[in-house]
């Protein structure tokens, strides 16, 4: 009787030579699945998230759990995830300011490339953006306020989620544009930001919608000045854009997206890609957005993947036309 190679006998008996995570991406995936998101837990970005994977969860049949990893303006949170092992168990959560806008205002190189680490998986949010400023901060309209920076303007203090948040670039641009300066108070998040501004600890403030909701209610603790977009919020259709209330050329939007790996498994990109279809396509979601002070930015991977050329190159733009540098 001849005698048998190992690999006959394997193969013989059904036991497949592929490697390890080849084989192993058909029961993918086994175990809960890790989402780092490099903001503050409550912020804009985290409730849109929180939203997208408490659906996304269980059409995979896994729990995926949101790790709020800050600091450095998103940094260390977005340079941990391009650490990880790509074998779909660990997500990122990014917004437009990690990977077009800090790589473009930061002098040192970053320790992951934003442009290639990442795989896009769907769009989730952008997150509407409103001049505010404390109830009692003597001003009701733009132009009281611009008069008012110029009479005090070394005095007046605005909150930030830290150097490079959103709301720092947002402010810097506004200062760039406008000629205006206020002075910058960094907290540990946008959250903290918003509350200390709702508190009176500081004067000005470029908030998100969905923090600035609850001080808006009831006794109002906060005064919405100017929309940050290109046009008017629909549902805040009296209050108007700064570039429409002369501070030219402003537009500062953002986004949050869903994304996995770069070296994640096709297998695995293609079954986020069509469960994450699946939850934006949920009637429900779009609705529950809007209540929280978001709009539904349902875009799908090529989308994404557009945005963030479109974002790179006109923050090239910007940055070099401001001069904004950190």
């Amino acid at each position: 009787m001849p005698t048998l190679s190992r690999r006959a006998l394997l193969c013989g008996s059904g036991v497949s030579l592929l490697p390890g995570p080849v084989f192993a991406q058909a029961d993918w995936p086994s175990r809960p699945l890790n989402a780092i998101l490099p903001l503050q837990a409550g912020s804009a970005s985290d409730v849109a998230v929180r939203f997208m994977t408490e659906r996304l969860g269980p059409r995979l049949g896994q729990n995926i759990t949101v790790e709020n990893v800050t600091g450095a303006a998103g940094l260390l949170g977005a340079e941990r995830a391009a650490r990880s092992t790509p074998d779909g168990y660990v997500l990122a959560a990014l917004n437009n300011s990690i990977l077009t806008i800090m790589p473009n205002v930061l002098k040192k190189k970053l320790a992951f490339n934003p442009l290639a680490d990442f795989e896009p998986i769907s769009g989730i949010a952008t997150i509407p953006t409103f001049l505010a400023v404390h109830k009692d901060v003597p001003v009701t309209a733009f132009a009281e306020f611009k008069s008012y920076l110029q009479a005090n303007g070394d005095k007046i203090n605005y909150a930030s989620g830290g150097p490079g948040s959103p709301q720092h670039l947002a402010t810097e641009m506004f200062m760039a544009k406008s000629g205006l300066k206020m002075t910058q108070v960094a907290y540990r998040g946008a959250s903290a930001a918003a509350n200390d501004l709702a508190g009176g600890h500081v004067q000005v403030m470029f908030c998100a919608l969905s923090l600035a909701l609850p001080f808006l209610q009831g006794d109002p603790k906060i005064r919405l000045l100017a929309f940050c977009g290109p046009q008017r919020h629909p549902d805040y259709a009296d209050v108007p854009t700064l570039n429409e209330l002369g501070v030219a050329g402003y537009d500062y939007s953002s986004w949050i997206a869903l994304f996995s790996l770069k070296g994640t498994p096709d297998a695995v990109t293609t079954k986020l890609k069509a469960s994450a279809a699946q939850v934006l396509a949920e009637p429900d979601l779009a609705p529950r957005l809007r209540a929280a002070g978001l709009f539904p930015w349902f875009q799908n991977s090529g989308g994404v993947a557009k945005a963030i050329l479109e974002d790179d190159a006109r923050w090239k733009d910007v940055v070099k036309t401001a001069n904004i540098t950190l």
